[in-house]
């Protein structure tokens, strides 16, 4: 089997991974805002890093896999104006900050069970290292990197790049950035346009703020990363991962925040997925294609014909390598759900099948067998590529249908061969990809809500009636939820 090497975003190249310390791996990724739900573009991520945790612990290492959780809203993102988007949406709601991240965050965490994602070893607040982050920002202005003003604290980008590359990982140049930056409020306050905020100064009326040394303020985005890797992995760790789009600025920043207080790049290796389109356009709320992960699920949005089982849509992403830009399309969806069910009937039939001592065995068959489940590795040590070991399934699958039609009756695969066949796709299938059954969803409360509202879902578009049936309500009822038809056809629900 050959070495595991992946894409170092950091260094464009493929790299062989070799751990800090042996046998042991430090994984960070940059978990979700919880100002609101997940939508399809976070499920990739979420997805990819899954299977590259579950690979490395199938690979024997021991994994810290810390996964942050934003519920501090506070953003000073490229060519827009600092926001809190929790504070702002926790005013739309009528509810608490606090309360609003809480709703989110569990909703989070049921979509992820859906998708049959791992959890992390670490799951990280923001809030929860509000002390963490001002320690850090306090060294980065002993070392003359930081400066605060009017209560705020601004990173110096210029001073930065004079002695670091800094743009390397995102491929910016800072005579570029200089140009392109717009004028925004507080950029007058600045030394340079590029800076980025480590504090921002609360305005009146500004909820979630606290105390430091600079006054009541609140920290910037990028420092919550920093301040948290540092603190569970170390100065220097294995991977940082992330959506492509987090590369600038914000994994740009991390790098140099770290750089200033660890004295070296905070990770080794840079693994970034691509985006998703929706029908060839990117995914944003300008286009109105943004789905969420429950009208995902439950089929409720114009652009869906159906409602899509998480292990359809697991299955879809699985099937076109992280790195490559991913469309969803219905007729994409609806060919994946039926590849997904050919792919479980053959595994199903594979786990049954049995030698047979009175039939010959196929010298070219069982070499077939062995060669397709030996790449599979070869194709995950290549770049987690889950669309090749996909494309051998599918292979297998053929000739497991053969087997199971008579096309091969009069032959049969040694014990050897048949054996591993059968570890190699179960643990590929089930261990590694992360693929379950869609019958097998779990028995707990928010499970029962999707499966049911998939249902309905279904039942309304064969009979073009959105009115909910008797059967389903009562059964919605019995574990605790109401439903209400709403007029434009859609359904809602509210638990107990």
């Amino acid at each position: 089997m050959s070495n595991l090497k992946f894409y170092n975003s950091y260094t464009r190249q493929k790299e062989e991974f070799i751990p800090i310390t042996a046998h042991h791996v430090g994984m960070y990724v940059c978990g979700p805002t919880v100002s609101g739900e997940s939508h399809l573009g976070h499920a990739r991520g979420f997805i990819t890093f899954d299977v590259i945790y579950r690979y490395l612990l199938h690979l024997g290492y021991k994994v810290r896999y810390v996964r942050n959780i934003t519920d501090a809203g506070h953003f000073e993102e490229e060519g827009r104006e600092a926001e809190d988007k929790i504070s702002k949406k926790a005013m739309i709601e009528k509810i608490e900050p606090m309360e609003l991240v809480q709703k989110y965050t569990n909703l989070f965490h049921w979509a992820m069970r859906q998708l049959n994602n791992l959890d992390p070893s670490i799951e990280p607040t923001a809030t929860g290292h509000i002390v963490e982050q001002i320690g850090m920002i306090e060294e980065i202005i002993a070392a003359g990197y930081g400066y605060a003003v009017n209560g705020s604290v601004y990173f110096d980008v210029k001073k930065y790049a004079e002695k670091y590359p800094y743009g390397k990982l995102s491929g910016r140049k800072l005579d570029e950035l200089l140009e392109t930056t717009r004028d925004l409020e507080s950029q007058e306050e600045k030394r340079n346009r590029q800076d980025f905020a480590l504090w921002k100064s609360a305005p009146p009326g500004h909820i979630m703020r606290w105390k430091s040394p600079w006054g009541e303020g609140f920290p910037g985005w990028h420092i919550e990363c920093s301040a948290m890797s540092t603190k569970y992995l170390g100065s220097q760790f294995d991977i940082h991962g992330g959506g492509m789009d987090l590369m600038f600025p914000h994994h740009e920043s991390e790098i140099a925040q770290s750089m200033i207080c660890n004295h070296e790049m905070a990770a080794r290796y840079w693994i970034h997925n691509n985006m998703i389109t929706i029908n060839g356009k990117k995914m944003g709320k300008s286009y109105n294609n943004v789905i969420r992960l429950t009208e995902m699920f439950s089929g409720d949005h114009p652009l869906l014909e159906q409602a899509y089982h998480p292990m359809t849509i697991r299955f879809f992403i699985l099937q076109t390598q992280y790195r490559s830009t991913l469309d969803f399309g219905n007729e994409a969806l609806q060919a994946a759900e039926k590849g997904l069910k050919r792919l479980w009937e053959a595994y199903q039939e594979l786990m049954k099948m049995k030698t047979d001592p009175a039939k010959a065995v196929n010298p070219q068959v069982e070499n077939q067998f062995n060669s397709l489940c030996r790449e599979m590795d070869d194709f995950m040590n290549d770049d987690f590529n889950t669309a090749r070991v996909l494309a051998n399934m599918f292979q297998l699958v053929n000739h497991i249908n053969s087997f199971r039609s008579g096309d091969l009756e009069k032959t049969t695969l040694s014990p050897e061969t048949l054996s591993y066949t059968q570890s190699q796709f179960k643990c590929y299938l089930e261990n590694v990809l992360g693929l379950r059954s869609e019958v097998n969803t779990g028995s707990d409360k928010l499970d029962g809500i999707m499966n049911l509202l998939i249902e309905i879902r279904r039942e309304a578009k064969a009979k073009k009636d959105y009115q909910t049936s008797d059967r389903i309500r009562k059964q919605l009822t019995e574990i605790g939820i109401s439903l209400k038809d709403e007029k434009d056809g859609r359904v809602s629900f509210s638990m107990e």
